[in-house]
């Protein structure tokens, strides 16, 4: 990823070096929505702006504005103006190192592309990353913290780098049982996850349509498995592509946290919801984890510190 050369920007924050357009349908509005990821000062952090309502409220992507959704991660700020679905998004820029964004917006719902973070990779790769003069911090995980609701459950616990471990278990043949641990640094989330799309049963369409949602949901922008059937043109892009995608949400999810994470995710049957519900349980716990100030060593353990081009290559 081309970085302008005077700073050594794996010691310091960054942002986009020009702004980048995505334009598609929201996958639950079903509704056309344009974006443009603009580059921000240092400590800014991910920022949305409704650029289509009056006064073009804005909104951090923090943890605590995280509205419970069992489908998506939506933001909501005190007026109740939302951004929904932003999780293939924020995965996106965690996982390219992008620390500092204000992402304009003209509707309430990020659009869904293919269904994966590739397209927002690509975009963002293409641009390059501009080093800010300010310095990188992490947030160092210092003891384990774990939710549970039902069956479901997610941890953090103590690691030098992020490190997402997932197990799902689903009745159709086409997914059924998946588990995949991977190490976030160095470019893993751009060549392993982010071309990993959302997927639903068929049996479940219907219900979340009566229900105003999956909209604009198609067989091109999910992977929608029938038992053992995938309808789906073209197939699944990786055998346990359901399980990276939960990987890819997964880290779009825990970087509402604010900053990089170092430590690991251990997510058994787990969504939006219940990490987010893990996020407001590790931050009620000031003894669990504290701000570490990044070192040329500690920041080449983070997501997206050296991305190229030849890792998007390399995706399939």
């Amino acid at each position: 990823m081309q970085q302008d050369p005077q700073v050594e920007s794996t010691l310091v924050q960054t942002t986009l070096r020009s702004d980048v357009v995505f334009e598609g349908t929201g996958l639950h509005t079903g509704t056309p929505v344009r974006v443009v990821l603009r580059p921000a000062a240092a400590n800014a952090g991910v920022v949305f702006r409704r650029t289509d309502l009056s006064g073009r409220p804005a909104m951090a992507a923090l943890w605590h504005d995280v509205t419970v959704s069992p489908l998506n991660t939506r933001l909501m700020n005190s007026d109740g103006v939302t951004v929904s679905t932003i999780e293939h998004l924020m995965a996106a820029l965690s996982g390219c190192g992008v620390h500092n964004v204000l992402v304009d917006i003209d509707g309430p719902e990020v659009p869904i592309l293919d269904g994966s973070a590739a397209a927002f990779v690509r975009g963002i790769v293409a641009v390059g990353l501009r080093p800010l003069s300010a310095p990188l911090r992490a947030i160092k995980i210092l003891q384990e913290v774990t939710v549970r609701d039902g069956s479901a459950s997610a941890r953090l616990s103590p690691a030098t780098t992020l490190q997402i471990d997932f197990e799902i278990d689903f009745a159709d043949a086409a997914i059924g049982q998946q588990h995949k641990t991977l190490n976030m640094a160095n470019g893993t989330f751009v060549r392993e996850l982010c071309d990993s799309r959302t997927f639903c049963r068929s049996a479940d369409v219907d219900a979340m349509r009566a229900n105003g949602l999956a909209l604009g949901g198609t067989i091109e922008n999910a992977v929608v498995v029938d038992g053992a059937e995938v309808l789906t043109p073209g197939g699944l892009r990786h055998a346990d592509e359901a399980v990276r995608h939960k990987m890819l949400d997964a880290l779009g999810d825990l970087y509402t946290a604010g900053a990089p994470i170092l430590g690991r995710y251990s997510g058994h049957r787990a969504g939006h919801a219940i990490t987010n519900k893990l996020l407001r349980a590790l931050f009620a716990r000031p003894d669990a984890w504290r701000w570490v100030e990044c070192d040329a060593a500690t920041a080449a353990r983070l997501p997206g510190v050296g991305v190229s081009m030849a890792d998007l290559d390399a995706v399939a």
